[in-house]
């Protein structure tokens, strides 16, 4: 069976399967870092309430530093016992995890013991999202038709932001109609408790489908590599580089604009803290809802200009947007940020299949994995500090747009060096 004749249902499936696991990912990461303030009061409690904040800060932190890690592992996997076992077993570690959060004693019950717990499931998250949205996107990569890879694979795309999205909107809810008491006594275990049930429903799905058309081929034809980490280091550095260089300026809009915003109108704006995550969630639900039909737009037009259009705009716009949030009218303020959002879903929604496109199937997953999750520890975990720290150095409110600039600078000139890949038959 061919990418050309999966039955439409089939690929349906897959589609869904695929974007559950992005939803559930991305859900965690919304989660805890909305979240930080009450994690930090239960479980590094301290008569400095920033140093509780500072330690979940840390913790939240420690998930980037692994992603590599467990890029590498599952990479390697994948590119070995195939897809949809890997990304089975991603989807079990990635949810139980994050449900254990939940139900985990805090530091007034088992004292030091909390905080340890604590970060072993944050390093149990961190280490199963490296093989998540690069073995994701390679599976609906590897079943989708030419021709419809770049709208089909957006939808993995579309379910990270999705999830962020109800991660956000659903800690949001829980502020407004929870008292600080409930909140931290309660009130904060319930988003990560609703992990269980997403992740049993996209296990499931995934469990139920058949290996990918390109993999049973790579398999039949004996063609699969003994070693794809290491051919793929050896061989395919270019590629990881491209990869990696691609995925920066994703990762720094995206962190910036996704999890720093809430704070920044907060701190900086002086909004309120219903205003400022509002502001967040009406740019979110702009990006979701642009990214499927710019994935088809990518098929059509190509991945190159599509990437490279966003990183212009974003080169141009960056400045002015954050010059008209410091205008003191909280409308223009949103408006501002959802234009950059627009600009990023340019990108996001041609991202995944531009660096699947990089790699041959022997070694896709393995590749895709270093690269992208190499860029999401450097550039995406710390793009929120960064950026306060340009606001704070420069004394400049709209100092995060030079980071914004400064990343979609140097993909630009990566993505000036690809090979336009909208048009081939099928993946190599």
């Amino acid at each position: 069976m061919s990418a050309a004749e999966v039955d439409p249902r089939l690929l349906r499936r897959v589609v869904v399967g695929a974007t559950v696991g992005s939803i559930v990912e991305w859900f965690d990461v919304a989660v805890y870092a909305y979240l930080v303030v009450v994690i930090g009061g239960q479980f590094f409690p301290s008569h400095d309430p920033t140093v509780s904040t500072l330690s979940s800060l840390a913790t939240f932190g420690i998930t980037f530093l692994i992603r590599p890690v467990g890029g590498i592992f599952f990479g390697h996997l994948g590119d070995r016992i195939g897809r949809q076992r890997t990304l089975a077993a991603v989807i079990l570690l990635v949810s139980g995890a994050t449900f254990l959060i939940g139900v985990l004693p805090t530091y007034a019950t088992v004292g030091a013991l909390a905080p340890i717990l604590l970060v072993v499931l944050r390093l149990a998250q961190g280490f199963s999202a490296g093989g998540e949205l690069s073995g994701a996107s390679a599976f609906v990569a590897e079943y989708a038709p030419a021709g419809r890879r770049g709208y089909l694979t957006s939808w993995v795309e579309f379910g990270a932001i999705a999830g962020f999205l109800l991660g956000s909107a659903l800690t949001l809810l829980l502020n407004v109609v929870l008292s600080d008491p409930a909140m931290s006594s309660v009130g904060w275990r319930v988003p990560f408790l609703l992990a269980a049930p997403l992740g049993v429903i996209g296990w499931y799905i995934r469990s139920r489908l058949q290996e990918t058309p390109e993999f049973v081929a790579l398999v039949e034809s004996g063609q699969r590599s003994p070693s794809p980490l290491l051919e793929s280091l050896r061989h395919n550095w270019r590629e990881i580089l491209r990869t990696a260089g691609i995925a920066l300026v994703q990762n720094a809009a995206l962190y910036v604009i996704v999890t720093y915003m809430p704070t920044y109108f907060t701190n900086t704006l002086k909004y309120s803290r219903i205003e400022a995550p509002t502001a967040v969630l009406i740019t979110m639900v702009v990006i979701v809802a642009l990214i499927p039909p710019l994935g088809a737009l990518s098929d059509r037009v190509g991945r190159k200009p599509m990437l490279a259009a966003s990183c212009i705009g974003l080169i141009a716009l960056s400045y002015p947007m954050f010059a008209l949030m410091n205008a003191g009218n909280f409308v223009l303020a949103t408006a501002a940020l959802v234009v950059l959002g627009a600009l990023l879903a340019t990108f996001l929604s041609t991202t995944l299949i531009a660096m699947n496109e990089l790699f041959a199937t022997r070694v896709r997953y393995g590749g895709f994995s270093v690269g992208y999750n190499v860029s999401v520890s450097l550039f995406g975990g710390t793009a929120p500090f960064l950026v306060a720290l340009l606001v704070a150095g420069t004394g400049n409110p709209a100092a995060p747009a030079f980071y914004i600039i400064a990343s979609a600078v140097v993909t630009l000139a990566v993505i000036l060096t690809l090979t336009e890949s909208a048009r081939m038959a099928r993946l190599a």
